[in-house]
C-alpha cells in the first residue's frame, strides 16, 4: 500500500474532532429482546481535520499536504493526542508498560501492542507506526537499550532482538512507546470557501484510518 512516513501537521490535528468507529448490528426481536453482532473485529479511526484549523495559512499548510499526498493515493501518519502513547497522554512512559509477548529462548521478533481494557474484554490493537527514539522494552523487567540489545522498525512497529540478546523462554516481554495512526484523506477534492473561513466556517477535511 502507498504511504509516505510523514506526519500531518501537529499544530492542525492538535484541534481535531474525531475517534474510533466500530460497526455493530443489532437486531430488537418481537419479544423487545436484542441480538447484537459485532461486523468488525477492530476498531477504524476518523477525524476531521477541519477543526484544527485556525488560520489561512494553516489551509494553505493543509493545502500543500492534501497536494503532494495526491488526495487519497498517499497514506499517512495522524497524531491522536488524546491516544499517541504506550499509557495515558499525561503519564511519562516506562519500559513496562504493554505486554507485547512471552519469551521462548528462540523468538526475535515481537509486535508492538497497546491493549485497552483489563477485565470483561480486552482488545488488543497492532501498533504499526512508533515514533522513532520513543521506544523503551524490558524482558522481565529489565530495561534493554536500544542498537545493542534490539531494534524497532519505526514502518511496521516489530521490535527484534539482536543476537545473542533472544528473551528467555516464559520471560515477559514489555514496551513503552509513542505512536502515529495510519491515515489518508477521504476525499480527493477539498472545497475551502475563504469567504466563509473569514467569518468562522470550519472547511470540512475528512481523514480515515488504514488498516496495514
Amino acid at each position: 500500500m502507498s504511504f509516505h512516513e510523514v506526519r500531518f501537521p501537529t499544530a492542525i490535528s492538535r484541534g481535531a474532532q474525531g475517534g474510533p468507529e466500530r460497526r455493530t448490528d443489532v437486531v430488537v426481536l418481537g419479544s423487545g429482546h436484542e441480538e447484537r453482532n459485532a461486523r468488525w473485529a477492530d476498531s477504524r479511526r476518523t477525524y476531521n481535520a477541519g477543526y484544527g484549523v485556525k488560520s489561512l495559512d494553516d489551509l494553505h499548510a493543509v493545502i500543500a499536504f492534501f497536494e503532494e499526498r495526491r488526495g487519497r493515493l498517499y497514506g499517512f501518519r495522524w497524531r491522536d493526542h488524546l491516544d499517541f502513547k504506550s499509557r495515558a497522554p499525561q503519564q511519562p512512559l516506562t519500559a513496562t508498560d504493554q505486554v507485547i509477548g512471552t519469551g521462548t529462548g528462540t523468538q526475535t521478533a515481537f509486535q508492538l501492542i497497546k491493549t485497552y481494557g483489563s477485565t470483561f474484554a480486552p482488545w488488543t490493537r497492532e501498533i504499526k507506526k512508533p515514533v522513532s527514539g520513543t521506544v523503551r522494552v524490558a524482558v522481565a523487567g529489565l530495561e534493554k537499550i536500544a542498537d545493542t540489545h534490539f531494534t524497532v522498525d519505526p514502518a511496521t512497529g516489530v521490535v527484534t532482538f539482536l543476537p545473542g540478546h533472544e528473551p528467555e523462554a516464559g520471560a515477559a516481554v514489555t514496551a513503552g512507546f509513542e505512536f502515529d495512526v495510519p491515515v489518508r484523506f477521504e476525499t480527493d477534492r477539498l472545497e475551502i470557501s475563504l469567504t466563509g473561513f473569514q467569518h468562522g466556517a470550519i472547511p470540512n477535511i475528512p481523514i480515515v484510518e488504514v488498516r496495514r
